[in-house]
């Protein structure tokens, strides 16, 4: 297990994705003492991510694991404290200080800023798991326009399903879209939009069973019809899984506001409903799911974050002065 530099810090960023990483290089550099801490690997979703070619000043694209490193090396050039494999387990407050319980042990801070992204649904079928960012994809934006002109594979029925799939119909040369139930499930308009394309195929009441692929990309899947009761196969250059997002609150539930899918609520300033909490990027309830726009957040935040330690310490030093007057005078009044 790591051993913490401190056992309190100004900021605590919980999540070394983008999000966070971003908001740490701005907090450093402002001279917050600052410690981030993941679960799992730097980089979050961004790092499996095959390759980036939306994140803006690298014109000739980037992959999410050089993107994720360059992010890290950033944040540490500024003196960023960063532990991977530390499982943040709850948040307490007392105070003016926030208690965070983690495997590694506690630790406090004055601030935190929640930034542990969402986890995409998988299909949980045999060769899926080997396959992410090698064919198997869950961001449109990121990565159909590696797959113009091929014959690409949508999983889903809803809204985001039917909207990623008119951003991928756009360069791939067929779309086959795998909807479980016997119809699509999006708003009308999407679903009218969607049926007017021509190179745009519907299979209706069918699941995935497997993947299957070469041993660096994916070739193909093995679907079943839950209505005819066959299976066959189908060849593809990609799949992109869209079935929903999970947000990774669950050490938050019940100490700061989630909405009905299980996101962060936040005010205006990003923060929660605890006081010397926020949370940016995707955890955050009406992202984006974008990597820049996550970037972006987190360095919100951060500047959020900054405005509300200043008036923190300004209390706290106020608070101390009177304390420091009134004792004088108690003592002026007991020598008269």
């Amino acid at each position: 297990m790591p051993t913490f530099a401190h056992t309190k810090y100004e900021l605590v960023i919980i999540g070394a994705g983008p999000t966070g990483l971003g908001a740490a290089v701005y907090a450093t550099r402002e001279g917050m003492s600052t410690l981030v801490l993941d679960k799992g690997v730097v980089g979050g979703l961004a790092a499996i991510t095959d390759r980036i070619d939306n994140y803006p000043g690298f014109d000739q694209g980037i992959s999410g694991l050089d993107l994720s490193e360059h992010l890290e090396s950033h944040a540490r050039r500024f003196g960023a404290e960063i532990h991977t494999g530390v499982e943040v387990q709850g948040l307490t407050k007392s105070g003016h200080t926030v208690n965070i319980q983690t495997s590694a042990g506690a630790i406090q801070a004055e601030a935190v800023l929640v930034a542990t992204g969402s986890t995409y649904k998988h299909l949980g079928v045999p060769g899926e798991q080997e396959h992410i960012g090698r064919g198997v994809h869950f961001c449109a934006t990121c990565d159909a326009p590696l797959y113009r002109g091929r014959d690409v594979t949508v999983v889903g029925g809803g809204n985001s399903a039917i909207q990623e799939s008119l951003f991928i119909a756009k360069f791939a040369k067929h779309v086959t879209l795998l909807v479980r139930g016997p119809e699509l499930r999006g708003t009308e308009i999407l679903r009218e939009q969607l049926q007017a394309l021509s190179n745009v195929l519907f299979r209706y009441n069918t699941v995935v069973e497997s993947l299957r692929g070469d041993g660096a990309r994916i070739t193909g899947l093995h679907v079943r019809d839950t209505a005819a009761g066959n299976e066959h196969d189908l060849r593809t250059d990609a799949v992109f899984v869209f079935i929903g997002l999970l947000a990774n609150t669950q050490p938050f539930a019940g100490t700061i506001d989630l909405d009905s899918s299980g996101f962060v609520v936040t005010k205006s300033n990003f923060a929660t409903s605890l006081p010397g909490v926020y949370a940016a990027g995707d955890v955050r309830s009406g992202s984006t799911w974008q990597i820049a726009s996550a970037v972006g957040e987190g360095v919100s935040a951060t500047l959020a974050i900054r405005a509300y330690l200043d008036r923190l310490h300004h209390d706290v030093h106020t608070a101390k002065a009177m304390a420091r007057r009134r004792a004088k005078a108690s003592v002026s009044r007991s020598d008269a």
